[in-house]
């Protein structure tokens, strides 16, 4: 299934546990370079980001950007998801799906992990090697700065036991967080597809994804772009340096933006960061030969 939207196509894909999710496919103008494949955070969802896809897609790469189940336009089991493994697989079912060759010569995937969507983007060199060959990191998640109070943990963890669907506050409420930039603060506001709740379940899969993670390290092996924001009220940017660095690939480019808060595609001149993450793209992608 494929509907267009404007400078996108609305597709959906279904899982092998039988759940059908939608996302957004940009198709590439001119020759195709390669195929980049997107995850959102915890609360954003692939309307946040329709103009960096939009560029990317005429520099002629084909661009994907997935709505993960129950966000976004994925209404089905709203802020649910039954394990962290089964989000890294869903992911990977889609990779799985791309056509992995051109006319001339195999096309290149590279996936693109943003905020709490790069803990899911880096759990797939271990759990599903040598499905990408390259790996963009976007103020991931992997340290927040933010926490729900200690009573609601203990609720969580309860909830986890016995209400496992029961529903909490994502700590990420406050538009501010996110941007500076009062344009968007209100687009935030008003955005209703923004999940603002998460179930218990979902809560406790965030925690054992980043005991996942602690030994991931070693299994990356695919060049990385970590581009950062100076001004990130959500993660830890000193944690995350440190934790890439750790990685096993020796090409590793890490890019910091002075003044810049969470969601870079939310700055003044967001073409900043498009540029450098098209520069990275065309290094790591070159043309394909005849």
């Amino acid at each position: 299934m494929a509907e267009p939207t404007g400078a996108y196509l609305i597709a959906e894909h279904v899982s092998s546990d039988g759940y059908r999710w939608k996302y957004r496919r940009y198709p590439a103008t001119g020759e195709v370079r390669g195929a980049v494949v997107f995850v959102h955070g915890i609360q954003s969802h692939a309307g946040w980001y329709e103009y960096s896809c939009t560029q990317l897609a005429q520099a002629g790469y084909q661009v994907f950007f997935l709505d993960r189940r129950g966000s976004g336009i994925n209404e089905e089991a709203r802020g649910d998801a039954p394990s962290f493994r089964r989000l890294v697989d869903d992911i990977a079912e889609f990779l799985t799906s791309l056509p992995r060759t051109a006319e001339r010569g195999r096309l290149p995937v590279v996936l693109g992990g943003i905020s709490w969507g790069g803990k899911l983007a880096v759990a797939i060199e271990r759990r599903h090697p040598g499905l990408i060959d390259g790996l963009i990191l976007m103020c991931p998640g992997f340290f927040a700065k933010v926490r729900p109070p200690l009573r609601q943990r203990l609720g969580i963890f309860l909830s986890r036991l016995f209400w496992p669907r029961k529903k909490y506050p994502i700590p990420l409420n406050a538009p501010e967080l996110f941007t500076a930039s009062p344009r968007w603060q209100d687009f935030l506001r008003k955005d209703t597809l923004r999940l603002l709740e998460a179930t218990a379940r979902l809560m406790i899969e965030s925690v054992r994804l980043d005991g996942y993670l602690r030994f991931t390290p070693k299994y990356v092996h695919v060049p990385v772009l970590l581009m950062l924001a100076s001004e990130d009220r959500i993660i830890r940017n000193d944690w995350t340096r440190d934790y890439v660095n750790k990685f096993a690939t020796p090409d590793k480019t890490i890019i910091e933006y002075p003044g810049a808060h969470h969601t870079l595609e939310f700055e003044p001149n967001p073409d900043s960061f498009i540029g450098d993450l098209r520069a990275w793209l065309d290094n790591h992608l070159p043309a394909q030969p005849a």
